[in-house]
């Protein structure tokens, strides 16, 4: 039996900004780079969570404290819950992408797009992989015990059994380091 070549020009990177979504960046940088991919970083708003406990960790506070300086207003207002974190967030992606680009012991990799969206997460990341023409979806999971390890997270879960395209699902590490 023959194998087909497999082939992937676009990878979509879906991220909830948390800490531990890094593993699952991790990967998907490294295939891209593998394969000579490029990557859409996507961000997905679904409710108004705290965006200071979803960018601390991702990028380094001193660049954090840089992305509110540009943009002060907006971040403030923001962080009070009275507009739209769209730019922010954005910086941030974009910031944590130039810095894994940057460094030279990183795996170096094509940024197609830097996206945050507004709406249901699991339509959010299908819809973007196909208007985006991605080959495979990279997000990370949560694994928080028995139950957790048999079912991978609702929205992983969700965004594997709707897609038309493969979907690597990473299991993000749990705060108790297993």
């Amino acid at each position: 039996m023959i194998l087909p070549k497999v082939k992937i020009r676009r990878i979509l990177y879906a991220t909830d900004l948390s800490e531990n979504a890094k593993p699952a960046f991790s990967f998907a940088a490294d295939l891209a780079s593998r394969y000579d991919a490029g990557l859409i970083i996507v961000h997905v708003i679904d409710e108004h969570p705290s965006l200071e406990e979803k960018i601390v960790g991702y990028v380094r506070a001193e660049q954090w404290e840089e992305i509110k300086k540009r943009n002060e207003d907006e971040a403030r207002s923001a962080l009070i819950g009275k507009v739209s974190h769209r730019t922010l967030i954005g910086d941030v992606l974009d910031r944590f992408a130039k810095d894994a680009i940057e460094n030279p012991e990183q795996v170096s990799f094509r940024t197609d797009g830097i996206m945050v969206v507004r709406g249901n997460p699991v339509e959010q990341i299908l819809q973007q992989s196909v208007e985006n023409g991605c080959d495979l979806i990279v997000m990370g999971t949560h694994g928080e015990g028995s139950l957790a390890d048999a079912m991978i997270g609702s929205t992983a879960r969700r965004v594997v059994r709707r897609s038309r395209i493969p979907v690597l699902v990473v299991r993000l590490p749990s705060e108790r380091g297993e």
